[in-house]
């Protein structure tokens, strides 16, 4: 076997290559420049899958860019992944597939028993349509029907170890096919739609036909007294004492294995950073999960995958490691120097108003130009001073951020409707403090401090 197949380093591994029963071939999808790739929620949720997961999102952005040009071949879908052939725009053809977890036994029991117990999900499959409820439930169920990020496991004989150009554009095809026939995506997971549909019908059918026991009879609720259901809560077992938080978060196994050759490729010490890091944040999640008050409190979005590696940076003192997370998250060392400093201010949030130059709608840059009318009532020319002391500025808006013209002062508004303060420094503007809900607060953190009266 070939030394750089990707499939010799587990033997037992199903061969991607082997044809299946149940293999199923779609015909290439001619050139659509600017078409989407995804009109239905399932499709959406198969691309975030990708995007999500892909490290280098410059070959994702490639990716998209050679399924556009109808540089994927015939598709073919088989249990447990897909292969097509996808050509570079100079005419060099891949062999590329992505493999998918295909369902167990139980697994599939607990989909059709859940798909079979309601009629209009039967009838949604058949209309070429994914109902969201059956997808809730049987992820309630422990059944995943969409793929989550890092379930698209990408092969291609370019040697990349990630998604490459050529995987992207093949899942970016594959989601057109979503759109057109969900029972691709069932097909991925071990079940062909002949007979998906029987085993369907036949548990219907049984369902509908089975006599109903004592047990399983539903009783009128007129018949159901509060004061019944209220004793029977005295019954349940109280629940266990939270988990204590240690004293420190747990030091990951040395992978200093003092041979003297390592698996090709592998970074020992990135890996070693790395499990650190993720001790280190479990760490701090259990501590806020264990404070008073974290149930009162609204949950908050996570940091993306490219702001989590500015995370990652921020801990790091290893220039390797620093290097190859700023090239994973498609940007040169001073920009990600830029989204540390920013990371330093706020987290997640401050690196994407960074990051990000959004245009507020209506109603968000309504509320915006209250909060500014509230921090100088007198108007930003008149040269009154706010609450805080600032004299009021002369700003001027592009989209979110208002900029003292000629000036190097600026203000940025975030989604979530707090004012970012920003510096210029040379050709870039940096972060320079917190975010505020007062405009005028937020820029006064910009003003030289005054040097102490010596004399007192």
């Amino acid at each position: 076997m070939n030394a750089k197949d990707p499939y010799a380093k587990d033997p037992y591994a199903k061969d991607p290559y082997a044809k299946d029963p149940y293999e199923k071939t779609f015909p290439p999808f001619p050139p659509a420049p600017g078409r989407g790739f995804a009109r239905t929620w399932w499709g959406h949720a198969w691309l975030r899958a990708l995007e999500d997961s892909a490290l280098d999102g410059q070959q994702v952005k490639q990716g998209r860019r050679y399924a556009r040009s109808g540089a994927v071949g015939a598709v073919s879908v088989r249990p447990g992944g897909l292969t097509a052939v996808v050509r570079d725009p100079d005419g060099t053809a891949h062999r590329t597939d992505v493999l998918v977890q295909e369902f167990t036994e139980a697994q599939w029991d607990r989909l059709l028993g859940l798909a079979a117990a309601e009629s209009g999900h039967i009838a949604a499959l058949l209309d070429r349509e994914v109902p969201p409820e059956l997808v809730e439930d049987a992820a309630a169920a422990g059944v995943e029907l969409l793929p989550g990020i890092g379930d698209l496991d990408p092969r291609c004989d370019c040697d990349e170890w990630d998604h490459c150009p050529h995987t992207a554009a093949l899942c970016y095809q594959v989601a057109r096919l979503l759109d057109q026939d969900p029972f691709v995506l069932l097909l991925l997971r071990g079940r062909a739609e002949a007979g998906l549909v029987a085993e369907l019908e036949e548990r219907s059918t049984a369902e509908a036909e089975a006599p109903q026991s004592a047990a399983d009879a539903v009783v009128p609720a007129s018949e159901v007294y509060a004061s019944e259901v209220y004793a029977a809560a005295a019954d349940l077992p109280p629940l266990p004492p939270p988990a204590r938080l240690p004293d420190a978060p747990g030091q990951p196994p040395t992978l200093d294995t003092e041979t003297a050759t390592e698996p090709p490729g592998l970074d020992v010490d990135g890996v070693e950073f790395l499990a650190q890091a993720a001790a280190t944040q479990a760490y701090r999640l259990l501590a806020e999960a264990l404070a008073a008050g974290h149930a009162e409190r609204a949950p908050q979005p996570g940091p993306t995958m490219a702001q989590d590696a500015v995370r990652l940076t921020a801990q790091a003192h290893d220039l390797r490691v620093r290097s190859r997370l700023s090239a994973a998250s498609d940007r040169d060392r001073a920009a990600m120097d830029r989204a540390v400093l920013a990371w330093g201010f706020g987290g997640a949030q401050a690196v994407a108003v960074l990051e990000e130059d959004w245009a507020p709608d209506r109603a968000s840059l309504a509320r915006a130009r209250a909060a500014l009318a509230a921090a100088w009532p007198d108007g930003a020319d008149a040269g009154t001073e706010s609450d805080t002391g600032t004299p009021a500025p002369v700003l001027r808006r592009i989209r979110a951020r208002w900029t003292e013209p000629g000036g190097d002062r600026q203000l940025r508004l975030g989604r979530e409707g707090r004012w970012w303060p920003y510096r210029r420094a040379a050709d870039h503007w940096l972060p320079a403090g917190p975010s505020s809900t007062d405009p005028a607060a937020a820029l006064a953190a910009l003003d030289p401090e005054e040097p102490e009266d010596a004399a007192g």
